[in-house]
């Protein structure tokens, strides 16, 4: 698994925006996937009261 997080204070929102948006670009360049550990089955019964249900 690869983990990715920052080893520093950022201390203004214009540098956080920078950060991000080179974090971004960089992860569109390798095409970056993402791994989802889990079903969709699974997503749904975790996620259930998060979707509104409708009975027929």
């Amino acid at each position: 698994m690869i983990s990715q997080c920052l080893n520093r204070r950022i201390d203004t929102i214009a540098q956080l925006r920078e950060q991000v948006s080179a974090w971004q670009e960089h992860r569109d360049q390798l095409q970056a996937k993402v791994n989802w550990q889990f079903t969709t089955q699974d997503a749904r019964i975790k996620l259930k009261r998060l979707y509104t249900t409708f009975n027929a």
